[in-house]
């Protein structure tokens, strides 16, 4: 089972909610960060504070005072500074002083000396679950009492800042978990709300029905983001319109187209019925009802061909045609009704062949040019061009005959099937409107185009259609129509 895609709501505030997670996380984290540089910093102040008392102490020093009066001196030092630890040693390893507390021998073995104290300097070490930052410095005095170099290990607690830092990080993490949680709430709120106007489309869109296809959204009341999705909705409703219009015009055409027949057939049998007739009588009753069903025949095999169009099932069947001697036969055919008509029929253009299937094209052909000579005036003439261009490898058939103007409005709906430039005119002897609609689908399963120009001088249906011919024309197989 296919699963389904994740509503845009969701999206959203899963985006927008990893959006603010990451900014208060990454906001309490710069805050936790300054916070414990300030701490180093201020541990780093008291360090070098205390070195410079014990400096200063140093070049000071008498160096007959006794043990004991050195022991207070340096114990007076640190007078103001609590937190700090220090050790002095000689460079033959003597102490001079040490703070009672915590053992700095070891630190001061196993930590490297630096000459200043600063944040790369520092070091950091344990001793009886107290944590200090400290470090290891030379001491060279400038007093000429006293000639032994000196080794200072000093040290601040910093289990208060410590201590501090995990309860800071304890209460960021909840309140950060708070404030993502409602930030997500308030961003699935803002999103719910958001999607409002997609919902009054939606419930615009669901009471639009096939009786209600003149309903059109307003694209002016939407939010700018909608404004195409409206405009492209209306366009389909149009299209729709526009379809289910001329299937109900088809409809009664074609209950119209069919009653005819069906009523004259049922009207002939009653009547032939209705006495006893010669056998005379009943053949001319038969071939009426013959023209009946050929009528009949020819809708439902129009029906067919157009279906299999729509279904690309159209499968030309390759020859070489000659399309000069493929208009003359069609010219011969339609002899009898252009003279009827008072229409004349020319052919110009050079001799050109193409491939393509011989009936096919010459029922498109024959479309083409039964419209023309029905709207063609009496005494006018219609002209077949053939126009090869060796440039884009194409060659143009147009059909053109002068007559009535088709109004502008109409021509991109002439191929469509059912399609009548007057709604209220019935047709009578015009068949059901496929004409046009299937020879589109002739040329396009010919790989061309076809399009119509109407204008006060003519109208003229031009065929499009790739110039693939062999070098040698065939023969034509028959005057099929």
């Amino acid at each position: 089972m296919k699963r389904r895609p994740t509503s845009l709501a969701v999206r959203l505030t899963v985006s927008i909610g990893a959006v603010i997670t990451l900014v208060l996380l990454s906001f309490g984290w710069m805050v936790e960060r300054s916070i414990n540089h300030h701490f180093i910093q201020q541990d780093i102040d008291e360090l070098n504070a205390v070195r410079q008392a014990l400096e200063h102490t140093l070049a000071l020093l008498p160096s007959n005072n006794p043990q004991e009066a050195i022991q207070a001196t340096f114990a007076n030092v640190i007078v103001g500074h609590y937190n700090a630890q220090y050790r002095i040693s000689t460079s033959t390893g003597t102490v001079l002083y040490a703070t009672p507390g915590s053992d700095l021998e070891k630190f001061a073995k196993t930590t490297p000396p630096v000459m200043q104290i600063n944040s790369d300097t520092v070091s950091i070490w344990k001793d009886n679950g107290t944590t200090f930052r400290g470090v290891v410095l030379p001491i060279t005095t400038n007093n000429p009492l006293i000639t032994n170099d000196f080794t200072l290990a000093i040290a601040t607690e910093i289990n208060f800042h410590l201590h501090y830092l995990e309860s800071f990080q304890h209460y960021l993490r909840i309140i950060t978990a708070i404030a993502c949680m409602v930030a997500i709430l308030a961003t699935w709120l803002v999103v719910y709300q958001g999607h409002a106007p997609i919902r009054r489309i939606s419930r615009e869109i669901e009471k639009i029905n096939s009786e209600q296809l003149h309903i059109r959204l307003n694209a002016e009341a939407v939010p700018a983001e909608l404004t195409e999705l409206a405009k492209s909705f209306n366009k389909m409703l149009d299209r729709l319109e526009g379809v289910f219009k001329r299937l109900s015009d088809f409809s009664g055409d074609i209950a119209h187209e069919l009653r005819t027949p069906i009523t004259n057939l049922r009207t002939q049998t009653e009547v032939a019925l209705s006495q006893a007739r010669s056998s005379g009588q009943y053949q001319e009753i038969l071939y009426s009802n013959l023209e009946e069903y050929n009528r009949m025949a020819r809708m439902i095999s129009d029906m067919l061909f157009l279906a299999q169009a729509d279904n690309k099932l159209l499968k030309p069947e390759l020859v070489n045609i000659d399309l000069q001697a493929e208009v003359h036969t069609l010219f011969d055919y339609f002899e009898v009704l252009a003279e009827e008509r008072g229409v004349n029929l020319e052919l110009a253009g050079e001799h050109t062949c193409i491939t393509g299937d011989r009936l096919m094209l010459r029922r498109a052909l024959s479309n083409l040019l039964s419209n023309a000579i029905r709207y063609t005036p009496h005494g006018k003439t219609i002209m077949v061009r053939l126009i090869k261009n060796t440039a884009t490898d194409t060659l143009k058939i147009c059909v053109q005959n002068p007559g009535a103007v088709i109004p502008e409005k109409h021509l991109p709906y002439l191929f469509e099937r059912f399609y009548r430039t007057d709604s209220s005119r019935q047709r009578i002897g015009e068949g059901a409107g496929l004409g046009l609609a299937i020879t589109k689908s002739i040329i396009e399963a010919h790989g061309g185009s076809i399009a119509v120009i109407s204008n006060e001088a003519m109208t003229s249906f031009e065929i499009s259609l790739p110039d693939n011919a062999a070098p040698v024309a065939t023969k034509s197989n028959g005057s099929d129509i």
